[in-house]
């Protein structure tokens, strides 16, 4: 059974930063792991995603371009989700993400999911 677990989110002000963690737990062999928030009332959007084989290639929504990036650690199996210059616009529900077989930012192509961890950025 496939776990993913975050955490990292907390309240920051507008410029500041966080870093997200996600941990794979229990899945075999390469595999997609991406980020996707949803603020409330929203529909839940991808973030970021990358391949643990080829973890250079990484995939970002346009609204983080330059501000976000996404790296992962083999060692034991955790994406990274580094936000700097935070907007208040970033607020929302994180969420990781596993078992992709499709569009790297349709949530509806994923098949693991974490609970979430909550980025709140104050003006």
């Amino acid at each position: 059974q496939v776990q993913l677990v975050e955490s990292g989110g907390g309240s920051v002000q507008a410029g500041g930063s966080l870093r997200l963690a996600c941990v794979a737990i229990g899945y075999s062999g390469s595999h997609y792991m991406s980020w996707f928030r949803q603020a409330p009332g929203k529909q839940r959007e991808g973030v970021a995603a990358l391949y643990t084989d080829d973890p250079e290639t990484t995939w970002l929504a346009d609204s983080v371009k330059g501000r976000f990036s996404i790296s992962h650690n083999n060692a034991n199996d955790t994406a990274y989700l580094q936000m700097m210059n935070l907007k208040p616009e970033d607020t929302g529900m994180y969420y990781c993400a596993a078992g992709h077989d499709g569009t790297w930012n349709d949530p509806d192509d994923y098949s693991f999911w974490g609970h979430g961890t909550q980025v709140t950025v104050s003006s």
